[in-house]
Protein backbone atom coordinates (compact mmCIF):
# COMPACT_ATOMS: atom_id res chain seq x y z
CA UNK A 1 0.00 0.00 0.00
CA UNK A 2 2.68 2.29 0.79
CA UNK A 3 4.66 1.96 -2.73
CA UNK A 4 1.40 2.28 -4.18
CA UNK A 5 0.97 5.71 -2.25
CA UNK A 6 4.14 6.92 -3.06
CA UNK A 7 3.81 5.70 -7.14
CA UNK A 8 0.41 7.89 -6.84
CA UNK A 9 2.34 10.73 -5.20
CA UNK A 10 5.20 10.80 -7.49
CA UNK A 11 3.12 10.16 -10.66
CA UNK A 12 0.97 13.68 -9.77
CA UNK A 13 4.11 15.56 -8.70
CA UNK A 14 4.76 14.57 -12.64
CA UNK A 15 2.53 15.69 -13.79
CA UNK A 16 2.13 19.06 -12.03
CA UNK A 17 5.49 19.49 -13.05
CA UNK A 18 4.82 18.99 -16.60
CA UNK A 19 1.73 21.12 -16.65
CA UNK A 20 3.93 24.24 -14.55
CA UNK A 21 6.31 23.59 -17.69
CA UNK A 22 4.06 24.13 -20.38
CA UNK A 23 2.41 26.87 -18.54
CA UNK A 24 5.40 28.91 -18.35
CA UNK A 25 6.67 27.89 -21.52
CA UNK A 26 4.57 30.87 -23.59
CA UNK A 27 6.13 33.26 -21.08
CA UNK A 28 9.80 31.97 -21.08
CA UNK A 29 9.40 31.67 -24.77
CA UNK A 30 8.59 35.48 -25.20
CA UNK A 31 11.18 36.89 -22.44
CA UNK A 32 13.80 34.48 -24.62
CA UNK A 33 12.33 36.53 -28.08
CA UNK A 34 12.38 40.15 -26.74
CA UNK A 35 14.67 40.21 -23.99
CA UNK A 36 17.51 37.35 -23.82
CA UNK A 37 17.56 36.72 -27.99
CA UNK A 38 17.86 40.61 -29.03
CA UNK A 39 20.67 41.18 -26.13
CA UNK A 40 22.76 38.60 -27.07
CA UNK A 41 22.07 39.75 -30.65
CA UNK A 42 23.74 43.29 -29.68
CA UNK A 43 26.98 41.30 -28.34
CA UNK A 44 27.22 39.91 -31.49
CA UNK A 45 26.64 42.86 -33.78
CA UNK A 46 29.08 44.96 -31.46
CA UNK A 47 31.83 42.36 -33.45
CA UNK A 48 30.70 43.84 -36.77
CA UNK A 49 30.97 47.11 -38.85
CA UNK A 50 27.33 47.58 -40.07
CA UNK A 51 25.30 50.03 -41.55
CA UNK A 52 21.59 48.05 -41.56
CA UNK A 53 21.53 48.02 -45.65
CA UNK A 54 25.41 46.43 -46.59
CA UNK A 55 26.27 43.09 -45.39
CA UNK A 56 27.94 43.15 -41.75
CA UNK A 57 31.67 42.64 -41.72
CA UNK A 58 33.55 40.94 -38.95
CA UNK A 59 35.88 43.69 -37.01
CA UNK A 60 36.61 41.78 -34.04
CA UNK A 61 37.32 44.48 -30.88
CA UNK A 62 37.92 47.58 -33.31
CA UNK A 63 34.19 49.14 -32.27
CA UNK A 64 35.18 49.14 -28.75
CA UNK A 65 38.85 50.36 -28.90
CA UNK A 66 37.25 53.48 -31.39
CA UNK A 67 34.54 53.99 -28.40
CA UNK A 68 37.31 54.12 -25.84
CA UNK A 69 40.42 56.08 -27.84
CA UNK A 70 38.96 58.38 -29.94
CA UNK A 71 35.36 58.76 -29.84
CA UNK A 72 34.57 62.17 -29.21
CA UNK A 73 30.91 61.41 -26.83
CA UNK A 74 32.59 58.59 -25.03
CA UNK A 75 33.65 60.66 -21.82
CA UNK A 76 31.16 63.65 -21.70
CA UNK A 77 28.43 60.90 -21.98
CA UNK A 78 29.75 58.83 -18.93
CA UNK A 79 30.14 61.72 -17.07
CA UNK A 80 26.92 63.07 -17.69
CA UNK A 81 24.97 59.88 -17.27
CA UNK A 82 26.40 58.93 -13.74
CA UNK A 83 25.78 62.57 -12.25
CA UNK A 84 22.24 62.50 -13.66
CA UNK A 85 21.59 59.16 -12.59
CA UNK A 86 22.92 60.20 -9.04
CA UNK A 87 21.31 63.47 -8.08
CA UNK A 88 18.23 61.81 -9.58
CA UNK A 89 17.81 58.73 -7.36
CA UNK A 90 18.95 60.73 -4.59
CA UNK A 91 16.59 63.15 -5.11
CA UNK A 92 13.60 61.22 -6.13
CA UNK A 93 14.50 59.01 -2.81
CA UNK A 94 14.29 61.85 -0.67
CA UNK A 95 11.33 63.33 -2.09
CA UNK A 96 9.12 60.39 -2.46
CA UNK A 97 9.98 59.56 1.24
CA UNK A 98 9.05 62.58 2.70
CA UNK A 99 5.84 62.85 0.64
CA UNK A 100 4.82 59.36 1.23
CA UNK A 101 5.74 60.25 5.44
CA UNK A 102 3.18 63.02 5.36
CA UNK A 103 0.87 61.39 3.30
CA UNK A 104 0.52 58.36 5.62
CA UNK A 105 -0.30 60.60 8.36
CA UNK A 106 -4.09 61.31 9.53
CA UNK A 107 -5.21 64.18 6.79
CA UNK A 108 -7.84 65.58 5.32
CA UNK A 109 -8.48 64.40 2.03
CA UNK A 110 -5.38 61.83 1.96
CA UNK A 111 -6.64 59.90 -0.90
CA UNK A 112 -7.18 63.37 -3.10
CA UNK A 113 -3.73 64.03 -2.30
CA UNK A 114 -2.02 60.97 -3.04
CA UNK A 115 -3.70 60.66 -6.51
CA UNK A 116 -2.13 64.25 -7.34
CA UNK A 117 1.39 63.41 -6.34
CA UNK A 118 1.01 59.95 -8.53
CA UNK A 119 -0.32 61.54 -11.29
CA UNK A 120 3.05 62.99 -12.75
CA UNK A 121 3.95 59.56 -13.36
CA UNK A 122 1.14 58.35 -15.53
CA UNK A 123 1.30 61.42 -17.74
CA UNK A 124 2.61 60.83 -21.25
CA UNK A 125 6.65 61.77 -21.36
CA UNK A 126 6.06 64.03 -24.04
CA UNK A 127 3.66 66.00 -22.78
CA UNK A 128 5.73 66.39 -19.46
CA UNK A 129 8.91 67.93 -20.88
CA UNK A 130 7.03 70.09 -23.13
CA UNK A 131 4.91 71.75 -20.11
CA UNK A 132 8.64 71.60 -18.26
CA UNK A 133 10.38 73.61 -21.72
CA UNK A 134 7.60 76.26 -21.03
CA UNK A 135 8.25 76.32 -17.43
CA UNK A 136 12.40 76.90 -18.20
CA UNK A 137 11.85 79.00 -21.05
CA UNK A 138 14.54 82.04 -20.78
CA UNK A 139 12.73 84.60 -22.04
CA UNK A 140 8.88 84.42 -21.37
CA UNK A 141 9.29 81.07 -18.95
CA UNK A 142 6.83 80.74 -15.70
CA UNK A 143 9.83 80.41 -13.37
CA UNK A 144 11.97 83.39 -14.86
CA UNK A 145 9.03 85.64 -14.85
CA UNK A 146 8.68 85.11 -11.19
CA UNK A 147 12.47 85.39 -11.19
CA UNK A 148 12.22 88.78 -13.02
CA UNK A 149 9.40 89.78 -10.07
CA UNK A 150 11.68 89.42 -7.68
CA UNK A 151 14.02 91.14 -8.86
CA UNK A 152 16.40 88.32 -9.52
CA UNK A 153 18.44 87.80 -13.02
CA UNK A 154 17.01 85.21 -15.23
CA UNK A 155 18.94 81.61 -15.56
CA UNK A 156 19.16 79.90 -18.91
CA UNK A 157 18.34 76.39 -16.83
CA UNK A 158 18.63 74.13 -20.71
CA UNK A 159 20.66 76.60 -22.57
CA UNK A 160 23.26 76.33 -19.82
CA UNK A 161 26.10 73.80 -19.24
CA UNK A 162 26.10 74.20 -15.35
CA UNK A 163 22.32 74.22 -15.73
CA UNK A 164 21.29 71.65 -17.40
CA UNK A 165 21.55 68.58 -15.39
CA UNK A 166 20.16 70.02 -12.31
CA UNK A 167 17.11 71.13 -14.27
CA UNK A 168 16.75 67.91 -15.59
CA UNK A 169 16.84 66.03 -12.00
CA UNK A 170 13.73 68.33 -11.00
CA UNK A 171 11.66 66.74 -13.89
CA UNK A 172 12.97 63.45 -12.39
CA UNK A 173 12.51 63.88 -9.34
CA UNK A 174 8.36 65.43 -10.18
CA UNK A 175 7.40 62.76 -11.53
CA UNK A 176 8.93 59.50 -9.07
CA UNK A 177 5.02 58.71 -8.51
CA UNK A 178 5.65 55.57 -8.41
CA UNK A 179 8.32 55.33 -5.36
CA UNK A 180 5.71 57.40 -3.65
CA UNK A 181 3.37 54.84 -4.11
CA UNK A 182 5.89 51.98 -2.87
CA UNK A 183 7.21 54.09 -0.16
CA UNK A 184 3.34 54.56 1.22
CA UNK A 185 2.87 50.62 0.74
CA UNK A 186 5.88 50.23 2.87
CA UNK A 187 5.21 52.56 5.53
CA UNK A 188 1.77 50.97 6.28
CA UNK A 189 3.08 47.79 7.02
CA UNK A 190 5.37 49.27 9.51
CA UNK A 191 4.21 47.35 13.03
CA UNK A 192 2.60 49.19 15.07
CA UNK A 193 3.54 47.70 18.17
CA UNK A 194 7.30 48.99 17.71
CA UNK A 195 6.04 52.53 17.42
CA UNK A 196 4.08 52.23 20.44
CA UNK A 197 7.06 50.38 22.48
CA UNK A 198 9.38 53.35 21.50
CA UNK A 199 6.85 55.99 22.48
CA UNK A 200 6.22 54.03 26.01
CA UNK A 201 10.18 54.32 26.00
CA UNK A 202 10.51 57.96 25.89
CA UNK A 203 11.50 58.19 21.94
CA UNK A 204 10.73 61.11 20.19
CA UNK A 205 9.26 61.67 16.57
CA UNK A 206 13.05 61.69 15.22
CA UNK A 207 14.14 58.49 16.71
CA UNK A 208 11.06 56.29 15.94
CA UNK A 209 11.08 57.43 12.27
CA UNK A 210 15.16 56.70 12.48
CA UNK A 211 15.35 53.81 15.02
CA UNK A 212 11.97 52.09 14.15
CA UNK A 213 10.37 53.51 10.69
CA UNK A 214 13.62 53.42 8.63
CA UNK A 215 14.93 49.78 9.34
CA UNK A 216 11.37 48.49 8.91
CA UNK A 217 11.24 49.73 5.41
CA UNK A 218 14.73 49.12 4.68
CA UNK A 219 13.80 46.50 1.72
CA UNK A 220 11.91 48.80 0.44
CA UNK A 221 14.38 51.46 0.57
CA UNK A 222 16.84 49.28 -1.37
CA UNK A 223 13.97 48.03 -4.00
CA UNK A 224 13.28 52.17 -4.95
CA UNK A 225 17.16 52.92 -4.96
CA UNK A 226 17.38 49.99 -7.62
CA UNK A 227 14.66 50.74 -9.61
CA UNK A 228 15.73 54.40 -9.31
CA UNK A 229 19.06 53.81 -10.36
CA UNK A 230 18.78 51.12 -13.34
CA UNK A 231 16.25 53.74 -14.60
CA UNK A 232 17.63 57.23 -14.54
CA UNK A 233 21.14 55.44 -15.43
CA UNK A 234 19.42 55.08 -18.90
CA UNK A 235 17.76 58.48 -19.46
CA UNK A 236 17.05 59.41 -22.81
CA UNK A 237 14.01 60.93 -23.17
CA UNK A 238 14.79 64.38 -21.99
CA UNK A 239 17.90 64.51 -24.45
CA UNK A 240 15.25 63.64 -26.98
CA UNK A 241 12.12 65.81 -26.74
CA UNK A 242 14.24 69.03 -24.87
CA UNK A 243 18.44 69.52 -25.19
CA UNK A 244 19.06 67.28 -27.93
CA UNK A 245 22.32 66.42 -26.16
CA UNK A 246 23.57 70.10 -25.50
CA UNK A 247 24.85 72.40 -24.11
CA UNK A 248 28.40 71.67 -24.86
CA UNK A 249 27.30 67.65 -24.51
CA UNK A 250 26.22 68.04 -20.73
CA UNK A 251 23.47 66.15 -21.54
CA UNK A 252 24.64 63.88 -23.90
CA UNK A 253 23.68 60.58 -22.10
CA UNK A 254 25.00 57.30 -22.93
CA UNK A 255 21.38 56.06 -24.28
CA UNK A 256 21.02 59.10 -25.97
CA UNK A 257 25.01 58.27 -27.89
CA UNK A 258 23.62 55.11 -28.82
CA UNK A 259 20.30 55.95 -30.42
CA UNK A 260 22.25 58.63 -32.06
CA UNK A 261 24.99 56.67 -33.46
CA UNK A 262 22.27 53.59 -34.21
CA UNK A 263 19.31 55.53 -36.03
CA UNK A 264 20.89 58.77 -37.02
CA UNK A 265 24.52 57.93 -38.41
CA UNK A 266 23.21 54.37 -39.46
CA UNK A 267 26.17 53.06 -37.43
CA UNK A 268 24.72 49.71 -36.17
CA UNK A 269 27.81 48.01 -34.59
CA UNK A 270 29.16 50.87 -33.54
CA UNK A 271 26.19 51.89 -31.43
CA UNK A 272 25.89 48.07 -30.38
CA UNK A 273 29.74 48.42 -29.13
CA UNK A 274 28.51 51.50 -27.29
CA UNK A 275 25.39 49.15 -25.94
CA UNK A 276 27.54 46.34 -24.51
CA UNK A 277 29.50 49.36 -22.87
CA UNK A 278 26.42 50.17 -21.26
CA UNK A 279 25.33 47.14 -20.36
CA UNK A 280 28.91 46.45 -18.24
CA UNK A 281 28.51 50.00 -16.77
CA UNK A 282 24.69 49.44 -15.22
CA UNK A 283 25.61 46.14 -14.38
CA UNK A 284 28.61 47.42 -11.89
CA UNK A 285 26.11 49.69 -10.53
CA UNK A 286 23.77 47.06 -9.38
CA UNK A 287 26.48 44.81 -8.54
CA UNK A 288 27.85 47.47 -6.33
CA UNK A 289 24.50 48.34 -4.64
CA UNK A 290 23.79 44.72 -4.15
CA UNK A 291 26.90 43.97 -2.44
CA UNK A 292 27.30 47.00 -0.36
CA UNK A 293 23.59 46.43 0.73
CA UNK A 294 23.46 42.49 1.29
CA UNK A 295 23.99 42.43 5.14
CA UNK A 296 21.39 44.64 5.93
CA UNK A 297 19.01 43.52 3.03
CA UNK A 298 19.22 39.79 3.27
CA UNK A 299 20.94 39.25 6.54
CA UNK A 300 24.84 38.72 7.87
CA UNK A 301 24.68 35.04 7.19
CA UNK A 302 23.65 35.74 3.12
Amino acid sequence: MAKKKKQIKSKATKQESRTAMLCLLPAFLGVTLISYGPTIAVFCLSLFEWNGLSKPSYIGLKNFEKIVTKDIYFADSIQSTILYALLAVLGSILYSLCIALLLNMNIKARTIFRSIFFIPYLLPAIGVFKGWQWLYEQNFGLFNFIFRMLGLSPHKFLNSPSEVVPSLVIIAVWTSGNLIVIFLAGLQNVPTVYKEAAMIDGANTWQRFWNVTIPSIKPIIFYNVLTALITHLQVINPALALTDGGPAKKSMFMSYVIYMYAFKKNKLGYAAAYSVIFFVLVGIFTFFLFYTQKDSIFGEEE
